[in-house]
């Protein structure tokens, strides 16, 4: 497309201009579809029915095919969701728990510079500033209550940290056994690989959050070995999503192994059904090598 806005009934034209079959008898429902999920964010999906630079499609490719690649790569991130929160939650609890414990006589041991690294400290104020206090009820009716405390408990705190602070939070703990300890509750003795992993499961669960592409996300550092067999990596691609899917399963199996057997069986089925869209099977065996 041009720099310029366009019509949907233009941006048919030039689809089909471009190889895209897309009837005469369609064309009210393409237009739904270009005015529901938009032009820009489907072609995100009807690149992989490109053949060459100038985005013209392969033969016989209809806009139904970017459709169904589309909604797969939705009901995946729905999928993934909810077991990535669960693993969010848990996370977040042994980090405040472990650690609170730990520095009892320390209840806002997060801006301890015993605690945590100077990286941190620097960045604390940016985190725990007027909006952060005025937009979570509970921080802010702590500072009504205490009004000479600077900041609240840990347990309060890191409750409204995002997944990703709790996790700098973890990293920048200057107590080794402490981070084991925690590493531990997964199953990991390696603090380099529980925090490769963890990080490599907030960049899934930022991408199912933020309405990425997921099906052909590529994680930026491999995956770090997988300790139980049944979760291991069959292949060498340690970025795909069928690796992240696989370590998605591994940590999840030691929060809740019920959960993991659950999700295991939903992405089984889930993928099945969807692998028998003929226009599909060819992008998901090149992208996703999906083998649990």
């Amino acid at each position: 497309m041009a720099n310029k806005a366009t019509t949907v009934d233009q941006q048919i034209e030039l689809l089909k201009s471009r190889g895209m079959i897309i009837l005469p008898e369609d064309h009210e429902k393409a237009k739904e579809y270009l005015l529901d999920i938009g032009y820009y964010r489907l072609g995100f999906y009807w690149y992989y029915f490109e053949l060459d630079k100038q985005h013209n499609f392969i033969k016989g490719t209809r806009l139904n095919d970017a459709l169904d690649l589309y909604y797969f790569d939705v009901d995946l991130r729905n999928l993934l969701s909810k077991y990535l929160y669960r693993i969010e939650v848990h996370f977040r609890t042994q980090v405040v728990y472990l650690i609170s414990n730990h520095y009892r006589e320390s209840p806002t041991w997060f801006i301890d510079s015993k605690v945590v690294n100077s990286y941190f400290l620097d960045k604390i104020n940016t985190i725990y500033n007027e909006n952060f206090k005025l937009n979570n009820t509970p921080i802010k009716n702590h500072h009504k209550k205490y009004i000479n405390d600077k900041y609240a408990p840990a347990w309060k705190t890191l409750e409204f940290f995002t997944f990703g602070q709790v996790f700098t939070v973890y990293r920048n703990l200057k107590d080794i056994d402490l981070k084991k300890a925690i590493a531990s509750m997964y199953g990991i003795r390696d603090i380099c690989v529980f925090e490769n992993h963890i990080s490599s499961i907030i960049n899934i669960r930022n991408i199912c959050s933020h309405s990425g592409v997921l099906f052909d996300f590529n994680q930026p550092k491999g995956i770090k070995k997988i300790p139980i067999d049944h979760y291991k990596l069959k292949t060498r691609n340690q970025t795909n999503i069928n690796a992240s899917i696989r370590l998605i399963l591994f940590i999840l199996s030691n929060v809740s192994k019920n959960r993991a057997t659950d999700l295991e069986i939903s992405v089984k089925e889930f993928m099945d059904r969807y692998q028998r869209y003929p226009a599909l099977k060819k992008i998901f065996d090149d992208h996703i090598c999906f083998d649990i």
